[in-house]
């Protein structure tokens, strides 16, 4: 990330794009609150992550906590709420990379943490932080970090897609 601003429609861009993806019986479960950098809400979202993301994710432009709504209405669980917040994940990356940003989500956050800054109701659990930003150099990271700067390795075809029963 480059350490510079991310205007706000260009987070409600993405946000827009999440906003259009598919979900089980159109729940519609994912949940934002985002932050733009330089304000209490990024500081507060910022300070939820592990330390390995500090390092660098307090150069975005933007943090973005997603969360499910995994209670459904009618007090049911909603069985593919976390499912469909990845979906809605996936549409945001994809618009974030079209529109020339970086956009990273990170598992490594503390949720308690995250619920409280968010202010996160009861039936709703945060799934990862997001950060939104600027292509930045790679030589702004600790170079522990530089080297994972670059496409890593996918598993091949045939260790994860079975036809007919796992294994194959």
């Amino acid at each position: 990330m480059a350490g510079t601003p991310v205007p706000r429609e260009a987070v409600l861009t993405l946000l827009e794009a999440a906003r259009w993806a598919p979900s089980g019986g159109n729940g519609q479960p994912w949940r934002f609150v985002w932050a733009l950098r330089d304000t209490p809400a990024f500081a507060a979202l910022l300070d939820a992550l592990v330390p390995g993301n500090q390092a660098w994710a307090h150069r975005a432009g933007a943090l973005v906590l997603l969360a499910a709504k995994v209670m459904r209405d009618d007090g049911k669980p909603a069985a593919s709420a976390r499912f469909d917040a990845g979906a809605a994940w996936g549409s945001l990356a994809l618009q974030g990379t079209l529109s020339g940003l970086a956009v990273h989500a990170m598992g490594g956050f503390d949720h308690e943490k995250a619920r409280a800054a968010a202010g996160l109701p009861e039936g709703v659990e945060p799934q990862v932080v997001i950060a939104i930003g600027h292509p930045g150099a790679p030589d702004l990271l600790a170079e522990k970090d530089r080297a994972r700067e670059q496409p890593n390795d996918r598993l091949p075809l045939e260790a994860f897609a079975f036809e007919g029963r796992w294994g194959g």
